[in-house]
């Protein structure tokens, strides 16, 4: 009996020894890998003497990767909207390599631009929140599509209440992020019908206070910046919930952008203390599963100006482009992959 305890005691203490000796070399061998980092493209939008950047607040890319900023021109957010549209041109169409205005457009179209979306046919989405409406545009400025009625604010299939965003998916249904006044986003067909919607006022799965940045990956799952719950929830195309990613520094999360050559999602947030002491935006990159992988400005690896970001998009070179409404500025950063 003896001697089979005294064996069994040394199998036991070679069994830990040469257990903690394969699990000490599994995690002397981990390297940690070099993330990819973006570098601020100084002075890249060259605006000429005879055009003024106002807020810019909505931002897409065409086909040619062009940069679409929509943007507010002499116009400045006031309660309560005004009621005349903003004689000055506020859609620019940029050269992401040079930063030179190629062609801008929609004067006399808008009282208080917000969100901007470009589909895969190179049209152009917008939201105007004081119009309470929702339009489509072909790339050169013809008007295709209208919705909502003109200053009339409502939460039925034919009206909205402050609308924020729109999302268009490849078979040309597309979805609107219902917004400063509702708490829902609705999706319709391609010529405009009312399909369904979902959400509520609240923080709970699906609810939103604020849903103001929306966007769609290849699959036609839906991200939404849930702006005043400083979240993203991503969604089914059938506003079926499947995750959130809680952003549990800041107040606000302004905006999302998927990266469908790469299968990342970014997203921007902005950060106050005491609602006076402004510390600016940061930029984050997920993978789709709401993963984070980077995160950079505010908090790190940034040297430009104090900036409150609005929106976001990303060039087919992996580029991010962030509109800043504190400075009015588009800014550039360029990738530099880890290797």
């Amino acid at each position: 009996m003896l001697y089979r305890l005294i064996g069994i005691f040394y199998f036991l203490t070679a069994f830990l020894v040469l257990g903690c000796k394969s699990h000490e070399k599994k995690e002397v061998g981990k390297e940690p890998k070099n993330p990819d980092t973006y570098v601020l493209v100084e002075n890249w939008l060259k605006m000429p003497e005879d055009h003024v950047l106002g807020n810019p607040t909505g931002l897409g890319t065409d086909s040619e990767n062009n940069i679409v900023v929509f943007h507010r021109a002499s116009r400045v957010w006031q309660e309560p909207m005004p009621e005349d549209k903003i004689q000055e041109n506020t859609i620019l169409v940029i050269d992401k390599q040079t930063g030179e205005i190629l062609k801008s457009w929609g004067a006399d179209l808008f009282i208080m631009p917000h969100g901007l979306e470009v589909d895969k046919d190179n049209n152009v989405w917008i939201t105007d929140v004081a119009l309470h409406q929702v339009f489509k545009f072909s790339a050169d400025g013809k008007l295709l599509l209208k919705l909502g009625e003109a200053q009339i604010a409502g939460n039925d299939a034919e009206h909205f209440n402050l609308p924020t965003d729109v999302a268009v998916s490849d078979d040309g249904s597309f979805y609107v992020s219902d917004g400063y006044g509702n708490s829902r986003v609705v999706k319709y067909s391609k010529d405009g019908t009312y399909l369904f919607e979902w959400g509520k006022f609240g923080n709970k799965q699906g609810e939103f206070n604020i849903p103001h940045g929306i966007d769609l990956d290849r699959d036609d799952n839906v991200y939404v910046a849930d702006r005043e719950n400083n979240r993203i929830q991503k969604f089914d195309s059938k506003g079926n919930f499947i995750a959130v990613w809680q952003n549990k520094i800041t107040e606000q999360l302004y905006s999302v952008a998927i990266d469908n050559q790469n299968d990342n999602l970014f997203g921007i947030d902005y950060m106050t203390v005491n609602d006076t002491i402004v510390k600016g935006s940061d930029i984050f990159r997920f993978d789709l599963d709401l993963n984070l992988q980077i995160q950079f400005g505010r908090t790190a690896f940034y040297d430009g100006p104090i900036a409150r970001y609005h929106d976001i998009a990303i060039d087919d070179e992996g580029s991010i482009y962030v509109v800043d409404i504190l400075e009015n500025k588009v800014q550039k950063f360029q990738m530099k992959k880890a290797y």
